[in-house]
């Protein structure tokens, strides 16, 4: 088997694509800022990549390398043996500096790739690698509003009455001092047994990251996500120290690189490591297997590829993972652009196709009238 032909398919969403803008956040004695959608005329878009084989077996998944990025990954690629992952990844891997790619740069290549393996062997992702669960527990993130008990307590009592998920991550922005008081009305009025997790998204400083992850700590939170930014080693290594009864999880916005990401868990700067699938399955489960022996886990970041089908199969084949990040909107969106069985919450779970590679089934016909370009 060869690969004869790697292709982008863009397909336009209807929906307008976000136009983001900086904005500094009000604080007497520090710079912070956040970001706003300024709204755009621009029609948003996805991204299909095929790989395609002289057997008639295609590799599926959602996000593309830019055009010229193609080229690169052509030249690499074409003619290869699919079923050579391994050799593919340390090739490309390897060869990232040479290329003057970013790493995880192929990611998506890599994720088509597992795909054809799975329909080679028709068996799912997760059996090919090894299935440990049935289904991954749901956890709740977006929606915060006005950031007001209120506004979250409707929130999480609608997210019980649609999916059964009782696990929510805030993403709220209103300082340490608001969050503190915020986190334990909820908590009184949720009880214990709701799973509760925070990420201010690099709004706190050190200090308030301690000062809050000590009242997290006693509420039983389950982690603190990104208080500032990861890039600081030194600091979240000092965070890392002041919280011994809750995990710490870095590395968002390096989780790219999955050596890094091993650097910054060797190193104490963080206890829980941060990864997503578009940087490719190969190196993720090898970041797996990495923090396993090491007593971590990796949360995977956002829903994944092929409108969640991505992770759904890797968390239900990895032990060392806690739950799968739920945003509302998304199985809707990946009908959007043609999945007609993207995995959706229930019972506060969702539970991996059947069907062989990643299990998404795409009506061709519907990507066809919505396709505006490919390259």
């Amino acid at each position: 088997m060869r690969i004869v032909e790697v292709k982008a398919i863009v397909v336009e969403v209807p929906a307008k694509a976000r136009r983001l803008e900086i904005i500094p956040v009000p604080d007497r004695f520090r710079l912070r800022y956040t970001h706003r959608n300024l709204g755009s005329d621009q029609p948003e878009t996805e991204t299909y990549l095929r790989v395609r084989t002289d057997e008639g077996i295609d590799g599926i998944c959602t996000g593309a390398p830019s055009p010229a990025v193609m080229e690169v990954l052509r030249a690499q690629v074409i003619g290869a043996d699919p079923m050579r992952r391994e050799e593919l990844y340390q090739r490309l891997h390897h060869g990232t500096r040479w290329v003057y790619q970013t790493p995880g740069w192929f990611g998506n290549f890599d994720n088509c790739l597992w795909d054809i393996a799975g329909k080679v062997a028709g068996l799912p992702v997760c059996q090919l690698l090894g299935q440990v669960r049935d289904r991954i527990p749901a956890y709740l993130t977006g929606g915060d509003g006005d950031g007001t008990a209120s506004t979250y307590l409707a929130l999480l009592d609608d997210a019980r009455q649609r999916w059964g998920i009782e696990a929510f991550k805030f993403h709220n922005y209103q300082g340490a001092t608001s969050n503190i008081e915020l986190f334990g009305e909820l908590r009184r009025v949720l009880g214990d047994e709701y799973v509760l997790m925070n990420d201010p998204v690099c709004s706190y400083s050190l200090e308030e990251a301690i000062r809050v992850g000590h009242v997290m700590e006693d509420l039983g939170f389950l982690w603190l996500e990104e208080p500032f930014y990861e890039q600081e080693l030194h600091r979240y290594q000092k965070l890392c120290a002041a919280l011994t009864q809750m995990p710490v999880m870095a590395t968002e916005m390096l989780m790219y690189d999955m050596k890094l990401c091993a650097e910054w868990l060797i190193a104490g700067a963080t206890d829980l490591i941060r990864v997503n699938a578009r940087n490719g399955t190969t190196s993720l489960v090898k970041l797996a297997h990495f923090a396993e022996l090491h007593g971590s886990n990796v949360e995977m970041n956002a829903v994944g590829g092929l409108g969640g089908h991505v992770h759904v199969q890797l968390q239900c084949a990895i032990p060392n993972t806690y739950a799968y990040e739920y945003f509302a909107h998304f199985p809707g969106r990946a009908k959007e652009i043609g999945i007609v069985n993207a995995p959706d919450a229930k019972d506060g779970h969702l539970e991996p196709s059947m069907l062989p590679g990643w299990g998404a089934e795409i009506d061709w016909e519907f990507v066809k009238r919505r396709t505006v370009a490919e390259y």
